[in-house]
């Protein structure tokens, strides 16, 4: 990072930055800064002639016949597999399947069933909703079980884990804040306690090195759509330690989860590896953008990933906070790098209108009630002249108050 913050500087890190020739992967439209990659990445050119193909070639014309010539039927374990690259893990521990929530539901499950002396999930009151959701339903099934919560029940998750956890379900980068948990040390703490451990990494696979294997993590849920540029609603992803594949007991046993799914049995026998995990038929579409998506990591190492996701979060709080004091902004994003994911989030009275205008103005980043703007840093497709450029916006937009306007307060179904 260089002392001096002038438009000069960034644009000479720019011209060194090894990812840079990456952005041609992807498909951004002109004029638009996106930081909102931590909610929906964008497509890639591939992408479009890939769904193409599928729909034409294998549908159109190979109809039913593709589950076979075209390697539909296997399409959740090779592209778990190419994850399992991006998350730490070795072959035959991943596959693409169904949503995240539905996922988090399987994991904290078969967890459960692991530990079925143990009456105690432990969470985070701050989690992403929806896992605390799935949590409960899985409570709803398992009489005498209940939720212990960071934030409510102790100050920190590690107080209130001990002999009576079952499970600990935990997000690797918080949604909000982009606070990023040490993945190796709360796992271990659990394990010394007889626990398992269900890892959130929707918003950090892809954004950093997770090393699931590395780290002895027992259960791994994550979506496709953020940093991994999968589409809009595309499939989730469940890990599952080889270690525990065997025995753990996949609730929602769909007959693509079974051994023989075509021998048509009445009866469910798990497959005995990562294929138990899946539920019903896959959507072929959507796992086929997947596919062509993940073809953008080609030759891409995390740790590189890493660094630049660092310093272009480094240099956005640097700029802001030299640029925007004295207008309501509030850091909550933790300053030291090595505790940040690879987001920025601020707090402001009015971040719902602020993030309007500033999308009105091409910057996109997004909002999370009740006063959180975040803006998300994907280093395969962000320079650092759109993080100097962005700022600058925001600075226009906070001191001439443009977002004081009417039509900014007008709340959308999707925020």
């Amino acid at each position: 990072m260089p002392r001096a913050l002038t438009l000069a500087a960034i644009e000479a890190m720019d011209a060194a930055d090894p990812l840079g020739p990456i952005r041609e992967r992807f498909t951004l439209p002109e004029g638009i800064v996106y930081l909102d990659g931590n909610s929906l990445g964008p497509a890639s050119p591939a992408v479009f002639g890939e769904l193409e193909k599928t729909a034409r070639d294998e549908w159109g014309e190979g109809l039913i016949r593709s589950w076979n010539t075209a390697g539909w039927f296997d399409l959740p374990i090779t592209l778990g597999d190419r994850i399992g690259r991006l998350i730490g893990a070795e072959p035959g521990q991943t596959v693409v399947c169904d949503t995240t929530s539905i996922n988090i539901y399987k994991a904290v499950h078969a967890a459960m069933g692991l530990r079925p002396e143990r009456p105690v999930i432990v969470a985070e009151a701050s989690s992403f909703p929806t896992d605390l959701y799935m949590a409960e339903g899985v409570l709803s099934t398992r009489t005498g079980t209940r939720m212990l919560l960071e934030g409510v029940d102790a100050p920190a998750i590690e107080d209130l884990i001990d002999e009576r956890t079952a499970v600990v379900l935990v997000n690797h980068v918080n949604y909000k804040s982009g606070e990023l948990r040490d993945l190796a040390v709360l796992t271990r703490r659990a394990h010394e306690a007889g626990a398992l451990v269900v890892w959130d990494i929707c918003h950090s696979a892809g954004a950093l090195p997770v090393e699931l294997d590395r780290a002895n993590v027992d259960f791994a849920v994550g979506c496709t759509y953020k940093y991994l540029n999968g589409g809009p609603g595309s499939p989730a992803f469940i890990y599952v330690a080889r270690r525990h594949q065997a025995e753990a007991l996949q609730p929602l046993s769909g007959w693509w989860g079974h051994a023989r799914p075509f021998a048509f049995e009445p009866h469910f026998h798990g497959d005995a590896g990562i294929r138990k995990f899946q539920c019903g038929t896959q959507p072929v579409l959507s796992l086929r953008a997947l596919q062509a998506a993940l073809d953008a990591w080609e030759g891409v190492e995390m740790t590189a990933v890493r660094e630049k996701s660092l310093a272009l979060t480094d240099l956005f709080i640097r700029l802001v906070e030299a640029r925007c004091g004295g207008v309501g902004l509030t850091l909550e994003s933790p300053r030291e790098r090595a505790r940040r994911g690879s987001q920025v989030s601020f707090a402001h009275p009015h971040a719902y209108e602020v993030m309007q205008a500033l999308i009105e103005r091409g910057v996109i980043g997004d909002f999370r009630a009740p006063s959180t703007m975040r803006f998300g840093f994907t280093p395969l497709y962000l320079s650092y002249r759109d993080v100097w450029y962005a700022v600058e916006v925001l600075e226009e937009v906070l001191r001439t108050e443009a977002w004081r306007e009417e039509r900014f307060a007008v709340r959308a179904a999707v925020t």
